[in-house]
């Protein structure tokens, strides 16, 4: 944090937090203007890390983007491909005669890798926010789990952090034979792991005072400013795209929404940064549940990655030559909440438009309304609990 210039007494002192700061979750500035040590005014400060994804959408054939979805939140990448696949597919669909048929197997498999991300990614989350504010320790138990995420998909796909996996009409490979084997033993795992976290961080007095009624959202005000995913219920909002809009195999699986409902207790206000964080562990302990209930769905594998049921891939490759003209809009519920595509195509096998729509982007321009009137030791805190990751901000 660097002092931008020393103000007279009684003036506002401005302070730059990054763009290198251990506290901003990447390469993102933030300027804060405080009198003493409560802040006055917040501002973001993007576009270090802008590398003009969406542009590059529009000079490349259709799958082949799909690396590029990796890149727009590398924490949770497989939820990234996901959404651009099923936005593409559901470009596909819009033409009776392109009859596209996901492989029953392959949708288990979106949903397994899916989840699997979104506890890695929420580990990322719990576990930074919590070093942020002095408890170092939990976050290597947090990436420890992570890396057992990061093996099972190392085995899977070769990749340990941008995936390149879901593809559009399946996946890139079908499970290898230990693989649900591999995946439970890990569930068994990380729930006993859970319970460690709790006692150190969740249960923590300090953690939980340090958060308890700090950054406050409302329902309404997390409406207004388009808050999305963990930092919208957080906020009590019961609204996620797996139950409310289903894609994929969710409508089959009943998705059980964690709300924000002052986990802090009487020092907590509903919103706030403890009940963002609490919002997170739930969600990966329904990740858990929703695992174990697509292992039980998962059907054997076909000889023919085709095949219907037990294959992992539809032949696409035709369709994307000459895909229908028109736009679309998908939406799907990543870790970080809403990650929408809309799609505009010529007819040709180069997209005409591609845009995303991702949740840190939101998350962020909440910042200055929340900061205000909080203490400059608190901004750490607030900044970890709303879970930004700046490739999805600057794209």
């Amino acid at each position: 944090m660097t002092i931008e210039a020393l103000t007279p007494a009684g003036e506002l002192m401005k302070l730059s937090m990054g763009p290198q700061h251990p506290a901003t979750h990447g390469v993102l500035r933030i300027v804060v203007e405080c009198d003493g040590e409560v802040v006055t005014n917040c501002t973001p400060d993007h576009g270090y890390l802008h590398r003009s994804i969406e542009k590059i959408g529009e000079c490349i054939e259709w799958p082949l983007f799909v690396p590029y979805t990796d890149r727009v939140d590398y924490v949770c990448a497989m939820n990234a491909n996901l959404a651009y696949c099923l936005a593409v597919e559901k470009l596909l669909a819009t033409d009776p005669a392109n009859r596209v048929v996901i492989p029953r197997r392959a949708e288990c498999i979106r949903v397994l890798v899916a989840e699997l991300n979104r506890i890695s990614s929420h580990l990322v989350a719990v576990g930074s926010m919590a070093m942020d504010v002095g408890a170092y320790t939990p976050f290597l138990h947090g990436i420890a789990q992570r890396e057992v995420v990061n093996d099972i998909f190392e085995r899977l796909c070769g990749q340990r952090l941008t995936y390149n996996y879901v593809t559009i009409g399946g996946v890139a490979f079908d499970l290898h034979e230990s693989a649900p084997a591999e995946i439970t033993r890990f569930l068994d795992e990380f729930e006993r792991a859970m319970v460690k976290l709790n006692k150190l961080v969740t249960t923590n007095a300090i953690f939980r005072e340090r958060c308890a009624g700090v950054a406050p959202v409302t329902a309404d005000e997390a409406i207004a400013w388009g808050l999305v995913g963990p930092n919208l219920r957080g906020s009590g909002v019961d609204w996620d795209l797996r139950r409310d809009e289903p894609y994929g195999l969710y409508g089959e699986l009943g998705v059980r929404v964690p709300v924000g409902d002052r986990f802090a207790g009487r020092r907590g206000v509903r919103g706030d940064c403890y009940d963002r964080y609490v919002v997170r562990l739930l969600e990966m302990q329904e990740s858990v549940r929703l695992c174990r209930e697509t292992l039980k769905l998962l059907p054997p594998a076909a000889k023919e990655k085709a095949d219907p049921i037990g294959g992992h891939q539809f032949d696409v490759s035709k369709l994307l030559r000459k895909p229908p003209k028109g736009e679309v809009h998908c939406r799907t519920e990543a870790p970080r909440g809403e990650m929408g595509y809309f799609l505009v195509s010529d007819g040709t096998k180069v997209p005409y438009r591609v845009r995303v729509r991702t949740g840190s982007f939101s998350a962020a321009g909440i910042f200055h309304r929340v900061m205000r009137g909080a203490f400059l030791a608190d901004v750490v805190a607030i900044i970890g609990s709303f879970d930004v990751v700046v490739p999805e901000i600057d794209r």
